[in-house]
């Protein structure tokens, strides 16, 4: 095999160049000598038909219903248990913990190099509580192999009514968070089999959604009708990034229903789990709209 090229290996400063870029000195350095190493585990198990294309009123903690390793991407915007009308009043480890339960079962679902993507905000100023990095630890620790992380700038519909703290003054200023995160993750294994697999996104959406942030306003909440929906532009970009047609995507805090649209517009399917009956009727009500649509 001819030896890579000064170009197109790594430099002292960086490059410019990407495409067919030789990372291996990078990779072979101490500080990855530890890191969970790539493995190549093709096992996918089917999922019955009487399971996918349904959103279920109950908990995620265990999704009884699906099987092992059969699950292709998993996005969801988990409560923040800040008072929401759909949020319990937990401690922080009961909230914790509850998380953990779900992401766990989650990488029991997943096929091998399946992709979990959370959409997480911090919260609090005093003290400010880093939710994305607690979840990110998370997900590492359950061996998820984490891929990197998407800033969501909602500042095109971020409000000017927030408390600003200090007003002009270095008393006091607070921060407004005009972002949130798309946390990115895999299990076991960076890359899933493409043969026979039918891709649906454009090289402009590919050069577009595989930079680190991305611009769209988000949801109008009365709209919807849940306190916290996420844009239907979210799932969306995640399920052409990472998904071929016919997988299904898993949402296990599915709220309104958002995640199971966006599936539907694609031509992949879904499974969604939600402990409000209210939020359950309130997706089913919005699937049936999109079905229908799509056959009028």
């Amino acid at each position: 095999m001819e030896e890579p090229t000064k170009k197109n290996t790594m430099q002292a400063f960086g490059t410019s160049d990407r495409i067919g870029h030789d990372s291996s000195r990078f990779y072979s350095r101490k500080m990855y000598g530890n890191r969970h190493k790539n493995s190549i585990n093709n096992l996918e198990n089917p999922c019955p038909e009487t399971v996918v294309n349904k959103v279920y009123n109950s908990s995620s903690v265990r999704m009884v219903e699906i099987p092992d390793n059969s699950v292709h991407l998993m996005v969801t915007s988990p409560p923040y248990n800040v008072g929401k009308d759909y949020d319990e009043d937990l401690t922080e480890r009961e909230y914790y913990d509850l998380l953990y339960s779900v992401w766990k079962d989650v990488y029991r679902v997943l096929v091998p190099g399946g992709r979990a993507c959370i959409n997480i905000a911090n919260i609090g100023r005093k003290p400010y509580i880093p939710l994305s990095d607690k979840v990110s630890q998370q997900m590492i620790d359950i061996g998820y192999l984490m891929r990197g992380e998407i800033i969501w700038d909602k500042s095109a519909s971020a409000g000017t009514s927030c408390a600003w703290g200090s007003w002009k003054s270095p008393s006091n200023p607070v921060l407004r968070d005009t972002h949130e995160y798309i946390l990115i993750f895999s299990k076991s294994q960076y890359a899933r089999p493409a043969k026979e697999k039918v891709s649906t996104i454009t090289r402009d959406e590919f050069l577009d959604y595989t930079k680190s942030v991305w611009s769209f306003p988000a949801e109008s909440a009365k709209r919807v009708g849940h306190p916290a929906p996420y844009p239907s532009e979210l799932p969306r970009r995640l399920i052409q990034l990472y998904t071929y047609v016919d997988d299904i995507v898993l949402d296990p805090f599915i709220g309104s229903g958002t995640s199971a649209v966006a599936a539907i517009k694609n031509n992949r399917k879904y499974i969604g789990y939600d402990i409000s009956e209210e939020y359950i009727q309130i997706a089913r009500r919005r699937i049936l709209l999109e079905h229908e649509s799509l056959f009028a």
